[in-house]
Parts: C-alpha cells; sequence; structure tokens
C-alpha cells in the first residue's frame, strides 16, 4: 500500500498540495476503511478502489477540501464531522480553546457555565467537554446547514444545543455564565478577491463575512457576553491578527474590562479576551 499512497503523494504535490504526503496517507486510508497507522500493513488494493482513490485525488487536486473528502476534520484530540455547509475547524482556534480550558480549570466544578456564539461544527465546545469535567455547557448556531454537523459532534455530551440567532440566544441565561467563548466570522466583505478559491468556494459565507471591517460579528458577541455573564465571567473571540486593538475597543465599548489579546503558536494576535467586572 505504501505504492499507491506514494502515487498520490506525487499527484498531489503536483496540484500544489500544502501537505501532499499526509493528504494521500488520509485519502488511501479512507477509501480503504481502515485508520492511517495501519495503512503499510495493508498489501492489495482491489480495481474498484484504486478508482476511487483517483477519483478523490482529482477532487482534491481541483480544489476541494481534504476534510470533504473524507468528512472528517481533527481538533485537539477531537475526530469532528464536517462537510459542505460549516466552516471547517482550523488549527489556529486550539490556542484559544488551550487558553479557555486554563481559566475554566481555575475555577470551582459549579462555576464552569460555558457558552459557545457561532458554535458551527460544535469543535470548541466538544473539546471543552472532552477535556475538562464539571461543565455546563451551552451552543448556538444560526446557519440550518450546519446544524446537522452541530448535533452529530455534540451528540451523548449533555450540551444544551439552539438553533438561532445569537443575537437573541440563551436569554434565560443572562447574568449566569462563566465564559463566553466565540470563533465568529471576521473577514471584511471587501476582501473576498483575496481570498484562496477553495476558502471561497467550499467554506460557507456565513461562518467568513462580516461587515464592512469584519468587526459586525465580534460587536454582537461583545453585547452577547455582556448581558450573559455573571460577574468575574470572562468572554474570549477569535479574530485576525490586525484587528487586535479593534476587538480590545469593541469589548471595552460594551463595558467589558481587562481587555488583552492573545497569540497564537506562530505569535500572531488572533484571540483577545475580557472580563465583566463585580461592579458591572
Amino acid at each position: 500500500m505504501s505504492q499507491l499512497a506514494h502515487e498520490v503523494a506525487l499527484a498531489l504535490t503536483g496540484s500544489g498540495s500544502p501537505s501532499p504526503g499526509p493528504e494521500a496517507r488520509q485519502l488511501v486510508a479512507h477509501v480503504l476503511g481502515i485508520d492511517v497507522s495501519v495503512l503499510m500493513t495493508v498489501d492489495d488494493v482491489t480495481d474498484e478502489q484504486r478508482a476511487r482513490v483517483e477519483e478523490l485525488v482529482a477532487r482534491r487536486a481541483a480544489g476541494e477540501p481534504l476534510q470533504h473528502l473524507t468528512g472528517v476534520a481533527y481538533f485537539r484530540y477531537e475526530e469532528l464531522a464536517v462537510g459542505p455547509g460549516v466552516f471547517i475547524p482550523r488549527p489556529e482556534t486550539e490556542e484559544m480553546v488551550g487558553w479557555a480550558l486554563g481559566q475554566l480549570a481555575a475555577r470551582p466544578a459549579g462555576s464552569r457555565r460555558v457558552v459557545e456564539l457561532c458554535a458551527g461544527s460544535g469543535a470548541i465546545t466538544a473539546a471543552i467537554s472532552s477535556e475538562l469535567g464539571g461543565c455546563d455547557l451551552h451552543a448556538v448556531e444560526l446557519s440550518a446547514d450546519a446544524w446537522p454537523y452541530l448535533e452529530r459532534n455534540l451528540a451523548g455530551r449533555s450540551v444544551d444545543l439552539r438553533l438561532g440567532d445569537m443575537a437573541d440566544a440563551f436569554r434565560d441565561l443572562d447574568g449566569t455564565v462563566d465564559l463566553v467563548i466565540a470563533n465568529p466570522p471576521y473577514i471584511p466583505t471587501g476582501h473576498r478577491a483575496f481570498l484562496p478559491t477553495d476558502v471561497v468556494e467550499h467554506d460557507p459565507e456565513l461562518a467568513l463575512f462580516s461587515g464592512a471591517d469584519g468587526l459586525d460579528a465580534i460587536r454582537t458577541v461583545a453585547a452577547v457576553a455582556r448581558r450573559l455573564l455573571c460577574a468575574g465571567g470572562l468572554v474570549v473571540t477569535e479574530h485576525d491578527e490586525s484587528h487586535a486593538a479593534g476587538v480590545r475597543a469593541v469589548l471595552a465599548s460594551a463595558g467589558l474590562s481587562e481587555a488583552a489579546t492573545h497569540p497564537d503558536l506562530a505569535g500572531r494576535d488572533r484571540f483577545t479576551s475580557a472580563v465583566i467586572g463585580w461592579d458591572a
């Protein structure tokens, strides 16, 4: 099977894949219905399987995301169902989740009520659910296309899921939430022409674009956090590295304090947190 994976890697290299070797192994293992870790122990592949691999390679070379071809995305320790209509979680968001987990772990188990806004696939809530106990988890998503993935990925985790606009969500939780977390859309609408073709064609617009300056959704996140959070509660949101100062200003204008921007693993300013004061 190493020969087939090698052939696929060469084909993907010629198409400009950023990670041809790992992608080749994932595609072949997906078609064979096995884990990548045992791929090299398989000796035979049928003509039908080879044809299926070649079909997927052609689709990948045409720009279709690997995660859409396999139906799976990996996020921290999670294996998530994804496909057309739901945003594919990115590694950059993992650092924000790690920060949030550290903050929650410092709180007693009874003070870990978490609301995820713009939940998409549910990657953030799934990670929190798996990695830390004593959490009361809630998530909201606007897109009806993303909703089935959210339900599937969070099934059996005792998460309160709601389909609707985050602006009006969880009114019943006002003033009781310890952490609001979000990876909202934050690309300015005028920047569409600068995005990679595969992003524009395959990620849902609702998860990408957010007004002329890219901050419309983050303004809503700030307003919702302001009403949801209990005294001393935290909000944290991902954003573009160019937006750090603007996001801190948005959070401050919503009545939140101690706004601080945090770097991702590459050292880029990619998420900002704030707190609601005890006298708010």
